[in-house]
């Protein structure tokens, strides 16, 4: 089936609001390119989400805005389809777990 990525992106937040995160939409004027979500978990993570349906392709401009967030030291994820978002948030689930028992 092939999903929207509107629909991906609804399926992101709705998981990353259940952990008890925020995915915050990132719109950034004069700043063509910048990834789709801001991720923020609890005791201060944050990732940066460029979401893109199974086929998706980055764009130039996306591709140079990831790479300068990469070279800040920042982490940036790039999920194609349902599937890697239910991946990451797995992960995200289990580093919380992790953290929790600290």
């Amino acid at each position: 089936m092939y999903r929207l990525e509107k629909a991906i992106e609804k399926r992101l937040v709705k998981g990353v609001n259940a952990l008890g995160g925020r995915a915050y939409k990132w719109l950034s004027p004069g700043n063509v390119g910048v990834p789709d979500r801001i991720v923020i978990w609890p005791g201060g993570h944050i990732d940066f989400i460029e979401l893109k349906t199974k086929t998706g392709h980055l764009s130039r401009m996306q591709y140079a805005q990831i790479l300068r967030l990469d070279k800040l030291g920042c982490v940036v994820s790039i999920l194609y389809g349902d599937e890697d978002v239910d991946r990451y948030l797995a992960g995200a689930k289990q580093i919380l777990k992790a953290g929790d028992k600290s």
